[in-house]
């Protein structure tokens, strides 16, 4: 998974041949290993009908990486032009019936690797009372913990949510103080954030494809993180929003409002590229495939 500093091509080629052909990411591995907790309040016990459902045809475009030649980009650009945004705090249902207000923040985040951690690390040791309302907690006894199933690590869990996230009334702001940090640092959230938060819903996965002649080529996809993205109990989320009309409302497509992480996904050069394709799309009065969550 991508880290603070510019993603660099060869270093994704370079995991994903460590990973032969598994198209998942970390990021999709804990996902799914986290939401088997979360089976047992699946969407039908709560979740309001408008989310859209998960089959639809979809407009994805294939291009070179600009700064890898063994590279190609397959980009879903029937998310990446839709018009969603987060609603957390303004209409947000929450992944778990009953606490809408964690958002997707009840499970913790656990990190992608050791480097991750220790990123994250260095941003919580400028996290102040003001800022972060389990401070006291955090520091006195610890803000990181062993998942209780598969015993790799991640944020601690505390009162029912993530110790970072700040509730509704907290001085300081609602939602996760290490966004807070970012924003009153003037830096973009996915430097203090772990990996697995700043990444959704923008999913990246990587595929070795074989090629007629004998040759082989790197293929990373950027596509929507929608339920299936969650591993098999994503089904059984409450609500999520990537397919919820009430999410879809944004003034900007999704390549605009996500431009740092995609960056950070992408690399600058691919980024530009995509930016052209999706304008070209944009331009269409009539553009082949919309989001159904787009409609209104």
């Amino acid at each position: 998974m991508a880290k603070t500093k510019k993603a660099k091509p060869d270093k994704a080629r370079d995991k994903a041949s460590k990973n032969q052909t598994k198209s998942s990411g970390k990021a999709d591995e804990l996902s799914s290993k986290v939401l088997k907790k979360a089976k047992g309040k699946g969407a039908s016990e709560g979740a309001v009908p408008d989310e859209v459902g998960l089959d639809f045809a979809r407009a994805w475009v294939e291009f070179p990486d600009p700064a890898d030649e063994d590279q190609v980009f397959r980009c879903d650009l029937t998310w990446l032009t839709s018009r969603w945004t987060c609603i957390f705090g303004s209409g947000c249902q929450g992944i778990k019936a009953g606490r809408a207000d964690d958002g997707c923040c009840t499970l913790g985040a656990h990190f992608s690797d050791e480097e991750d951690e220790q990123r994250v690390a260095g941003h919580v040791a400028r996290l102040t009372p003001d800022m972060w309302q389990f401070h006291d907690v955090g520091t006195e006894s610890g803000w990181t913990q062993l998942d209780e199933d598969d015993g790799e690590r991640q944020t601690r869990r505390w009162q029912g949510s993530c110790i970072f996230q700040n509730r509704p009334g907290f001085a300081g702001g609602a939602g996760c103080a290490l966004h807070i940090l970012a924003l009153k640092e003037g830096r973009e959230p996915l430097e203090t954030k772990p990996d697995v938060c700043w990444q959704l819903p923008v999913r990246r996965t990587y595929d070795w494809i074989d090629r007629p002649d004998d040759t082989q080529v790197l293929q990373v996809t950027i596509g929507e993180y929608d339920r299936r993205g969650w591993g098999p109990g994503g089904h059984d989320l409450h609500w999520w929003c990537t397919s919820a009309r009430s999410a879809h409302g944004a003034g900007e497509p999704v390549y605009v409002s996500y431009r740092a992480e995609l960056i950070e996904l992408m690399g600058k050069d691919g980024y530009a590229q995509l930016v052209k394709l999706c304008e070209e799309r944009m331009a269409s009065l009539l553009p082949m495939a919309p989001h159904p969550a787009d409609a209104r």
